[in-house]
C-alpha cells in the first residue's frame, strides 16, 4: 500500500497532465526514493535551492530499484498502476507511442489527504521538486542520471541498486 500511495502523490504532484510514460515516471520515482541521488541532481540543476526534508525518516529505501534496459525500474510497477487504475485513482491514456498516467477526482482527494498527514507531507513536497525542477522527458530523465551516476550505468541488467 505504501507504494502505491507514493506513485498516487507522484502522479498526482504533475497535476491534470499526469506523467507521460512509465520511463519518465520511473525515473521520477528513483529520485523519490534514493534522496542522496535526488540531492546531487538537485545541487546540479538548480543550484540554492534546498531539497527539502529526506521523506524517508529511516534512510532505508523501503523497496529497492533494478538496473534494467533504460535505468532503473521496479518489476512491481505493472501491479502497482494496475491496482491504482482498478480503484479508479489514476487514469492512462495513450498519446502516441507513450501512455500518460493522471489522477482522477478521486485520486486527486485521496492523494491530498494522504499528503496532508505527517507521514506523507515530505514525500509530497519531495514529488512537487521533481516537477519543478525534473519534468523532463523520460529520455532526458535517463540520460541525465546516466552522466550523473555512471554507477548505475555500469551496474549490470537486474542487479539491485
Amino acid at each position: 500500500m505504501d507504494a502505491q500511495a507514493r506513485l498516487l502523490i507522484l502522479i498526482d504532484a504533475f497535476g491534470k497532465a499526469g506523467v507521460e510514460g512509465r520511463m519518465k515516471l520511473a525515473k521520477l520515482d528513483f529520485l523519490l526514493r534514493y534522496p542522496d541521488r535526488f540531492t546531487t541532481l538537485m545541487e546540479l540543476r538548480a543550484p540554492g535551492i534546498a531539497a527539502g526534508e529526506n521523506p524517508w525518516l529511516t534512510g532505508a529505501i523501503e523497496q529497492g530499484m533494478i538496473r534494467y534496459r533504460y535505468g532503473p525500474w521496479d518489476p512491481a510497477y505493472y501491479g502497482l498502476l494496475g491496482a491504482l487504475i482498478g480503484k479508479g485513482l489514476i487514469t492512462t491514456q495513450q498519446q502516441g507511442s507513450v501512455a500518460a498516467y493522471a489522477v482522477t477526482p478521486d485520486g486527486h482527494q485521496l492523494a491530498a489527504a494522504l499528503a496532508a498527514t505527517d507521514s506523507w507531507e515530505a514525500v509530497r513536497e519531495r514529488a512537487r521538486l521533481l516537477r519543478r525542477y525534473f519534468n523532463l522527458t523520460g529520455t532526458s530523465l535517463k540520460d541525465l542520471i546516466y552522466e550523473t551516476f555512471p554507477d548505475i550505468v555500469n551496474t549490470s541488467w537486474g542487479a539491485h541498486l
